[in-house]
């Protein structure tokens, strides 16, 4: 059975627990890293030297970096509808994938340590309100391309959802304003379907 070291609330092991769930994989999660603490550890550093999560066992082996995770674990247990093994279909994947952390994360970190993470008082209002025009510009990126087909990579739900679910919910639910995007929104809505998405994503954020 698989072995997942992390805090269900952290997104990164969101996106882990929610393919696991589309594939239909058994696996014991273990709690570490925010309030459980445990990312110093000499253990843990041996398996991963970041000291971050998630990192998952299988067997003898070892990974870390979430994204790299999914792609395994689809790779690995008949995920190709997440996953394709043509080279030219995986690219409208992992272009997505890739998007996720370069243009997407950035700013909706940001909102996450400002608006949850932070006391009011404390809060940074200049900072909020850039993040938040510079996650609005990333998610009408999304928007424009989910104008002609309702999933990012093509009809069906692929990694590329699995890895931006967790921001998406949070664009959605943080009190924050929104521009109108009508096909972001739907995309949404077809993730919340999925039983893994209601389970391991649409959770309280912290």
């Amino acid at each position: 059975m698989l072995k997942i070291w992390g805090r269900k609330t952290s997104s990164n092991v969101q996106k882990v627990l929610w393919c696991c769930s589309e594939l239909g994989l058994a696996f014991e999660r273990i709690d570490l890293g925010g309030p459980f603490g445990g990312n110093r550890d000499p253990a843990y550093l041996a398996k991963n030297p970041n000291g971050r999560v998630p990192t998952v066992e299988d067997g003898d082996l070892i990974i870390w970096e979430s994204n790299t995770i999914c792609r395994y674990l689809a790779a690995m247990h008949g995920g190709e509808r997440l996953y394709p093994r043509d080279p030219a279909g995986r690219t409208h994947v992992e272009r997505w994938m890739d998007w996720q952390l370069a243009t997407a994360a950035p700013p909706m970190s940001t909102l996450l340590q400002q608006l949850v993470r932070t006391k009011p008082e404390d809060r940074n209002a200049a900072a909020i309100e850039a993040a938040r025009q510079q996650a609005a510009a990333a998610w009408t990126i999304a928007e424009g391309a989910l104008e002609r087909r309702p999933y990012l990579a093509g009809n069906a739900l692929t990694l590329a959802e699995i890895t931006l679910g967790t921001l998406v919910y949070r664009w959605h639910v943080f009190s924050i304003e929104r521009p109108e995007l009508k096909n972001l929104r739907a995309w949404y809505e077809r993730m919340r379907e999925r039983e893994g998405f209601r389970t391991h994503i649409e959770i309280a954020v912290a």
